[in-house]
Formats: C-alpha cells, sequence, structure tokens
C-alpha cells in the first residue's frame, strides 16, 4: 500500500513563494517517479513537474517553467515542489502522485491534495 501525505500549502500573497513536501510511504517500484498536478475550481487537473526516483530526471508543465522546481529527497522519501513568484492563478488544490513507470505518467497513487491561495 503506497501512501503519500502532501503539506506546506496556505495563503501567499502575490509574488510570494511556497515549497509544498509530499511524503511516501509504502510499496515503491524500480522505476517509479513522483508527479505534481493542481486543481482549481471549474478547472481540469494541470500537469506541473514530474521527477524520477532513481537519478532526479525532471519534466515541467509550460506554465511553471522558470517558477517552479521540483527535487526529491531520497533519505526522507519525500518530494518538494518549491513555488516562486506566485500569482492569484496559481490558486489551485495541490497534489502529487506516483508514476509507477517514469515518465510513461502510470499515476496509480494520489495524495489527498492541500490548498494554496495566492492573494493580489
Amino acid at each position: 500500500q503506497v501512501r503519500l501525505v502532501e503539506s506546506g500549502g496556505g495563503l501567499v500573497q502575490a509574488g510570494g513563494s511556497l515549497r509544498l513536501s509530499c511524503a511516501v510511504s509504502g510499496s515503491t517500484f524500480s522505476s517509479y517517479g513522483m508527479g505534481w498536478f493542481r486543481q482549481a475550481p471549474g478547472k481540469e487537473r494541470e500537469f506541473l513537474a514530474s521527477i524520477r526516483w532513481s537519478g532526479g530526471s525532471t519534466r515541467y508543465g509550460d506554465s511553471v517553467k522558470g517558477r517552479f522546481t521540483i527535487s526529491r529527497d531520497n533519505a526522507k522519501n519525500t518530494v518538494y515542489l518549491q513555488m516562486n513568484s506566485l500569482t492569484p492563478e496559481d490558486t489551485a488544490v495541490y497534489y502529487c502522485a506516483v508514476d509507477r513507470n517514469w515518465p510513461s505518467r502510470d499515476y496509480a497513487y494520489w495524495g489527498q491534495g492541500t490548498q494554496v491561495t495566492v492573494s493580489s
């Protein structure tokens, strides 16, 4: 059983930064990776970034390139999303997920989400 717990969301002013964390526990896969997504009210879920757990290769969605950075801490089994230069358009619930065979986007396990609200 894979369990993911996100943290780090909250309220921030436009132009500010936040760092989200996603702690992973349970069984994992040799080629797995982690991804971050978000979903705003009335909008579809949006891919933000992903990272291969072994080696650290990364991919980013176009809307966050240059502003968001994904990283991982192998010892802590935690993946992070550093978010800079936030705007009100970044307001959403942010989710992390496990890709069982990165970069296939086989996201089989999801966290409960953490709310990020950016005020203008």
